[in-house]
């Protein structure tokens, strides 16, 4: 082993007068192993930088030995919580409840319109599952991306929080407005609204493939609904197969799309 000259310690012990990096670098690296130039550099130490780290050692012994205790380790519900839901989720999911249920009682005020829970139930997940995935509603969100567990498997289990909150809700508003059987046929299409947004999510972002899925529902189902009075074919029973169908294609299409969740694109 080659060991520093006494005069390059002297110059390190100074503040590396006269030493490039690669000198100064190779010397920490020699003084990390060496029992022996460690000692060799205190004893070329003058009195007061030998005071100063003694009053520094003194100090660091009394503050670990008032050291706090360790923080608990969360709790495995702390834990679950973080993986299937996110704070910026909740205002949005209220917000849903809180439209199906003006919904709901602007349906038993007004019986000659169609129903507005029905219409509006297959796009009712859509604002939770926008903000599942987002960095501009999630302030923890390169945190949460840089982990092993994020992407599609994140924005599933969001989206699948999303649902446990909001089809229960529509559950309970449909039996208030009288729609609770049909309500089920509806659920068919929610959930093909659902798939589609997080298939598209991955190319253009989650919240923007949610507003173009809702618009086009808006577009294709709720607006002629709501000018001819009469509601769409769309939410007819006899739909109901090719809704299973497209619902099944989408989720299938959305499972081959975990890629995609891989890039900055899909959080815009």
């Amino acid at each position: 082993m080659t060991h520093p000259h006494q005069t390059a310690l002297a110059r390190y012990a100074e503040g590396a007068p006269g030493l490039d990096d690669a000198a100064v670098w190779t010397i920490e690296a020699h003084l990390e192993t060496c029992p022996d130039c460690r000692a060799r550099l205190v004893a070329g130490l003058p009195a007061d930088t030998l005071s100063l780290l003694d009053r520094v050692g003194a100090e660091l012994d009394r503050a670990l030995e008032t050291e706090p205790a360790p923080a608990r380790p969360a709790r495995r519900w702390g834990a679950a919580r973080r993986r299937w839901l996110a704070g910026t989720m909740l205002p949005w999911v209220v917000m849903t409840v809180a439209v199906l249920i003006c919904a709901a009682a602007l349906e038993r005020a007004t019986p000659v319109l169609p129903s507005l829970v029905l219409l509006l139930a297959p796009i009712a997940p859509l604002p939770g599952v926008a903000v599942a995935w987002s960095r501009r509603t999630d302030p923890a969100w390169e945190l949460i991306a840089a982990t092993p567990g994020a992407g599609l498997a994140m924005l599933l289990r969001r989206a699948a929080a999303v649902l446990a909150v909001v089809v229960p809700a529509l559950a309970v508003v449909g039996l208030v407005a009288g729609v609770g059987a049909s309500l089920a046929l509806a659920l068919l299409p929610s959930l093909a609204c659902v798939a589609a947004a997080v298939a598209l999510g991955g190319r253009i972002g989650v919240r923007r493939a949610a507003i173009a899925v809702g618009s086009a529902w808006a577009l294709a189902v709720i607006l002629p609904s709501l000018s001819t009075n009469q509601l769409s074919v769309a939410l007819h029973p006899g739909a109901a197969p090719v809704w299973a169908l497209a619902a099944a294609a989408l989720v299938a299409l959305a499972l081959t799309r975990a890629d995609d969740y891989r890039r900055l694109a899909s959080s815009a």
